[in-house]
């Protein structure tokens, strides 16, 4: 589920202090009786760092069975990411990463490094305090793992099946690119029109969303 963020939450995360305070207060808008469960999040960046969106994965115990690796990274993918952070709260307030949180994060690092996405960080949050796994020197040591490398029939279904959702993607933008195309191509005929007969480029501007300058060279 897509979590819609206000303009102040669109921000280049620069620290993991900066991405905490956007989840401290997504973390606060839900009732105190879903605060108790636990909710993982996939916060999807761009190369310079700005924050593409945030994704609400699923609710309940996180673990690695729970959290499927092409889930996430699906997401990831649709929004040109080309980094992800992982994050989820402890309703106990017990901020150390449990092995679960460990595993499930060892994992998702191997998988990014197939899909060519990489997974920069994890954090555990409350409403007051969290956890950096990279603050931490977590995420070092977990890149180091060797545990959930996948063997090689493993990493070829990865491979295809995140090609699959880049073409998917493609396709979704080449059809949203020919339809603005269709539309400016439309605003440009009834703008000639318009010029032929007489009206003026201010008011001919305003009817069809051109430019004065987009005008003026039709003429």
């Amino acid at each position: 589920m897509n979590v819609k963020l206000t303009e102040d939450q669109k921000i280049k995360v620069m620290n993991s202090s900066m991405l905490f305070e956007v989840m401290r207060q997504i973390l606060l808008r839900e009732n105190e009786i879903e605060r108790d469960q636990e909710h993982f999040y996939i916060a999807c960046l761009a190369a310079n760092n700005r924050l593409l969106n945030i994704e609400l994965i699923g609710l309940g115990a996180i673990d690695e069975s729970l959290v499927k690796p092409m889930q996430v990274f699906r997401i990831a993918i649709l929004k040109g990411a080309v980094k992800v952070i992982m994050v989820h709260n402890h309703p106990s307030l017990e901020l150390r990463p449990s092995e679960s949180d460990k595993e499930l994060t060892d994992r998702m690092i191997q998988v990014g490094l197939v899909v060519n996405v990489k997974v920069s960080d994890h954090l555990i949050i409350t409403p007051e305090h969290f956890y950096s796994f990279d603050d931490h020197g977590l995420m070092k040591v977990l890149q180091d793992s060797r545990k959930w490398v996948p063997p090689y029939k493993e990493e070829e279904r990865i491979r295809k099946e995140a090609l699959k959702i880049g073409k998917e993607a493609g396709l979704k933008e080449g059809k949203k690119i020919g339809l603005e195309k269709g539309i400016k191509k439309e605003k440009i005929k009834v703008a000639k029109k318009s010029l032929k007969e007489g009206l003026s480029i201010k008011l001919i501007s305003k009817l069809t969303g051109l430019s004065i300058e987009e005008i003026e060279k039709l003429g």
